[in-house]
C-alpha cells in the first residue's frame, strides 16, 4: 500500500493550492477518504472527508474555501484550497481508511 501526497508549498494569503494523494496497492474506490492537518504544537484535525458515494464533509474553518474530490479512475484524492489564510499553515495528511500518506507541508504567509 502506498499513498503519495504532493502539492504543498509556500503561498501568500489569499492564494490557492491543490493537494493530491496518489494511491496504490488497495481498492481505492471502496475506501472512505479524507484530508487532515496538524499545525506545530497542535493536535491533528479533520479538514474534509469524502465517502465512497461522493458525499463530503468539511471542518467549519475551511467550509466554502476547500473542496475535496476523488478520481477513482486515477486512484487519486484531491484537496483544492482557495483563499488560503495563515492559520491554514500545517502539514496535510491524506487518509484512505485505514492508511495514511506521509504528509505535505502547506505554508501560508501573511
Amino acid at each position: 500500500v502506498q499513498l503519495q501526497a504532493s502539492g504543498g508549498g509556500l503561498v501568500q494569503a489569499g492564494g490557492s493550492l491543490r493537494l493530491s494523494c496518489a494511491a496504490s496497492g488497495f481498492s481505492f474506490s471502496t475506501s472512505a477518504a479524507g484530508w487532515y492537518r496538524r499545525a506545530p504544537g497542535k493536535r491533528r484535525e479533520l479538514v474534509a472527508t469524502i465517502a465512497t458515494s461522493g458525499s463530503t464533509n468539511y471542518a467549519k474553518s475551511v467550509q466554502g474555501r476547500f473542496t475535496i474530490s476523488r478520481d477513482n479512475a486515477k486512484n487519486t484524492l484531491y484537496l483544492q484550497m482557495i483563499d488560503l489564510k495563515p492559520e491554514d499553515t500545517s502539514v496535510y495528511y491524506c487518509n484512505l481508511v485505514p492508511w495514511w500518506g506521509q504528509g505535505t507541508q502547506v505554508t501560508v504567509s501573511s
